[in-house]
């Protein structure tokens, strides 16, 4: 290739890695003789000589939830404006699943993890930093522990669902959603538990269940369905919008309740499809793509640190959810804000 571009090798060299100190006439020779040839660059062989590569992890709890894609998408656009790459990986809330793309990223050299973590993660974290990858929780609170991580309030935004159906005169609530050692659904109830014990009367039901998706939503809506009416909840607080589709499904169905007359609902995250479901779900709003941008910049700053060999100070950023008030929370038929 130097040969026919008619320059030594280590211009070739700069013309790939620092073209800023090649002439641009130079450059674009170069650039010619590249394109004739077909070459292809080995960034494999590239990644061994710079001990590292051009890439990020991302390991996420659900990859068909399309609150973690909004999260993925606004990483993958924060990293491309660095020139660098994510690799997804979907822990599908598995342990050991989740252990394997630690494993693997490791192996691949990247910068560096974004994670949201099943379980207690922290001591393998640590061990990746001591061997040069550092990472930030996404969607998950550090908790005293030495990372950076970038969440939202879960606590606040169950508050938020729960009170609401409150104001709109629900008293026989259900909570449904889990696992509950997801910790992100455990402080959803607990925020839900906080707006039940201000408002003496009013009761919260648990309906806990394996996974966040339509398919446990609609299981648990057909439970609801084959009970008394006088026996079912006034008000359901979804610990997903996944969820809350699911139950909206199954009430459908038959017929047999109508939503919000009968039956209130609020789901979580604020997803697209909520919008437009057949009756459009109230959510509680999460920032999705700006957690996964702001994880990005953390992720980066503790990498320059790390190469610089200076210290570097942790953040917790937490953002505050909203609630979004549509027509599937309103018992008066009034229409909220979108």
């Amino acid at each position: 290739m130097a040969e026919r571009a008619g320059v030594a090798l280590g211009t070739v060299s700069n013309v790939l890695n620092r073209p800023e100190k090649v002439a641009e006439a130079t450059r674009l020779r170069v650039l010619q003789a590249i394109e004739e040839l077909g070459f292809v660059r080995n960034d494999a062989a590239r990644q061994l000589r710079a001990g590292r590569s051009r890439t990020l992890g991302l390991v996420v709890l659900d990859v068909s939830n399309p609150f973690f894609t909004d999260v993925a998408r606004g990483a993958e656009d924060r990293a491309a404006k660095e020139g660098l790459s994510i690799l997804l990986g979907n822990s599908d809330e598995a342990v050991r699943r989740e252990a394997a793309y630690m494993d693997l990223f490791e192996e691949q050299r990247v910068q560096g993890l974004l994670i949201s973590p099943i379980g207690d993660v922290f001591a393998r974290l640590e061990r990746l930093r001591e061997r040069g990858t550092p990472t930030v929780l996404v969607d998950r609170l550090a908790q005293g522990h030495p990372f950076s991580s970038v969440s939202v309030d879960d606590v606040a935004g169950g508050h938020l669902a729960v009170s609401h159906l409150i104001e709109q005169g629900c008293r026989r609530l259900a909570f449904v959603g889990g696992p509950l050692t997801i910790l992100q659904v455990a402080d959803r109830l607990k925020g839900a538990n906080r707006a039940v014990a201000e408002h003496p009367g009013v009761t919260l039901e648990v309906m806990s269940h394996t996974g966040l998706t339509v398919h446990n939503g609609r299981a648990t809506g057909e439970i609801i369905l084959n009970r008394p009416v006088t026996e079912r909840p006034d008000g359901i607080f979804a610990a997903n919008d996944l969820v809350a589709v699911g139950l909206l499904q199954a009430f459908a169905v038959l017929n047999a309740v109508d939503v919000p007359h009968d039956i209130a609902m609020v789901g979580y995250d604020d997803i697209d499809f909520a919008s437009a479901t057949v009756v459009p779900l109230s959510s509680v709003r999460q920032p999705s793509a700006l957690i996964g941008q702001t994880a990005v910049d953390l992720l980066l700053q503790e990498v320059e640190a790390m190469r610089a060999g200076l210290p570097f100070e942790h953040q917790q950023i937490v953002y505050q959810p909203e609630l979004v008030i549509r027509e599937s929370s309103l018992h008066q038929g009034a229409l909220g804000n979108d």
